[in-house]
C-alpha cells in the first residue's frame, strides 16, 4: 500500500471523509469519500497528515490554496474556490510550485501543470412536484456573508438587495433560509460596525428581526427547493468564466427553476431553457413581474428542459464521478 497526504483547512483525523462535513454547514463530503475510494482501488491510501505520521508518503494533495509545507513530496492542488475568496487559487507563481493544478479557471491555462476540471457535484434526480404543489413562490438559501471590500462583480451585495427588495414590496413571495440571518449583515467599516452593534442590541432586547423574510436554517436544501417555484441562485461573484457551482444544480435537482447570476458563459454549459437569466432584467421589480407572469404550462416546460439536461451526457463534466476519475488518472 502507498500513502498520500490530503491537506484541507480545518480538517484532521480524516474528518473530510465522514458522512457529515464538520467545517461547512451545507458542504458535502461526497467528493472526498469518492476520491479516497478511487485511490484505494489504485493501491493508494490518502489520509490527513496526522493519520499518516511515520508512513512513507508518495505525494500530497492540497484542497484549496494554502501555505505549503516544507516537504519535497510531489504536490497537487485542487483549486475549487472563488479566487476572490481564496486568492492563491489564481496566483500563477503559487500554482507553479505544484506538479499538477486542477481548476475550472481558464486564467490558469498558460501553466504547463494546468488541468481543466469544472466544480464537481453529487448529481441525482427525483420526482418533481408540479407548479401548484409548490407552496413557496421564491426562496434563497445562503449564509449571511459579505466580502470585506465590495468589488464591481460582487453578488453578495446583490443578494442583500434582492432580500431587501422583497421584504419591502412582496414579503409573501419570498422565503430566506441559511446561517446567520437572525443577525444583521457583517460589518467592516466604522459606520457599519456602529449600526450593526445597534441593530444587534435591538435583536437581543426587543426581538427585532433584521431580515423579516428569514425562516431559519435548513438541514437539506432539497426540503425547501422541492416546494419552491423559483430559487435565487447567485454565485458569490459574477463574470467569472466557468465558475458554475452547486447553487444552480441544487435547485434543478429538486425541479425548482433557478434564477441564475454568475458565470458569464453559463449558457455554454447549461441550456437557457433550464433557468431564468438574471442578467436579462434591469432590476428586481422587472424580474418579479416576469416570474409572476409564468403560467403552469410554461413552468412545466422549464421542468422538462431541466430533466432532459440532468439526464443528458452534457452534464457529465459537472459530476463528482467524472472529476475523481480524471484526477486520479492524472495523479496515479
Amino acid at each position: 500500500m502507498k500513502y498520500a497526504n490530503i491537506i484541507a483547512s480545518g480538517h484532521q483525523n480524516n474528518s473530510q471523509f465522514s458522512t457529515v462535513d464538520s467545517v461547512h454547514k451545507y458542504g458535502s463530503t461526497y467528493l472526498m469519500r469518492l476520491l479516497r475510494d478511487a485511490f484505494l482501488k489504485k493501491g493508494i491510501e490518502i489520509n490527513t497528515p496526522d493519520i499518516n505520521l511515520g508512513k512513507p508518503i508518495s505525494f500530497e494533495i492540497y484542497v484549496e490554496g494554502q501555505a505549503l509545507g516544507e516537504s519535497l513530496y510531489p504536490k497537487y492542488l485542487l483549486a475549487l474556490e472563488n479566487p476572490f475568496i481564496n486568492t492563491l487559487n489564481t496566483d500563477l507563481e503559487y500554482c507553479r510550485q505544484f506538479d499538477g493544478v486542477f481548476s475550472w479557471n481558464p486564467r490558469l491555462a498558460s501553466l504547463p501543470n494546468f488541468n481543466l476540471l469544472m466544480v464537481p457535484n453529487e448529481l441525482r434526480t427525483q420526482p418533481f412536484k408540479g407548479f401548484e404543489e409548490r407552496t413557496i413562490f421564491s426562496s434563497l438559501i445562503n449564509a449571511n456573508k459579505r466580502f470585506p471590500k465590495s468589488t464591481p462583480d460582487d453578488l453578495y451585495e446583490e443578494r442583500l438587495k434582492t432580500i431587501k427588495w422583497h421584504e419591502m414590496h412582496c414579503l409573501e413571495d419570498f422565503h430566506l433560509y441559511g446561517l446567520g440571518w437572525e443577525k444583521p449583515s457583517p460589518a467592516f467599516t466604522g459606520v457599519e460596525k456602529f449600526r450593526r452593534r445597534i441593530d444587534r442590541l435591538r435583536t437581543q432586547v426587543y426581538g427585532y428581526k433584521p431580515f423579516p423574510s428569514f425562516y431559519g436554517s435548513v438541514e437539506d436544501k432539497a426540503s425547501v427547493y422541492s416546494v419552491s417555484k423559483f430559487a435565487f441562485c447567485y454565485e458569490n461573484t459574477k463574470n467569472l468564466e466557468n465558475y458554475i457551482t452547486e447553487k444552480i444544480f441544487d435547485a434543478m435537482m429538486a425541479g425548482c427553476v433557478p434564477i441564475y447570476w454568475g458565470a458569464n458563459n453559463v449558457g455554454d454549459y447549461i441550456p437557457e431553457g433550464c433557468f431564468v437569466d438574471r442578467r436579462l432584467f434591469r432590476d428586481n421589480a422587472e424580474l418579479h413581474a416576469f416570474l409572476k407572469s409564468i403560467r403552469p404550462e410554461e413552468y412545466l416546460r422549464y421542468q422538462e428542459a431541466i430533466l432532459l439536461y440532468l439526464k443528458s451526457p452534457s452534464i457529465t463534466i459537472f459530476e463528482a464521478e467524472y472529476y475523481v476519475d480524471r484526477l486520479v488518472s492524472a495523479i496515479a
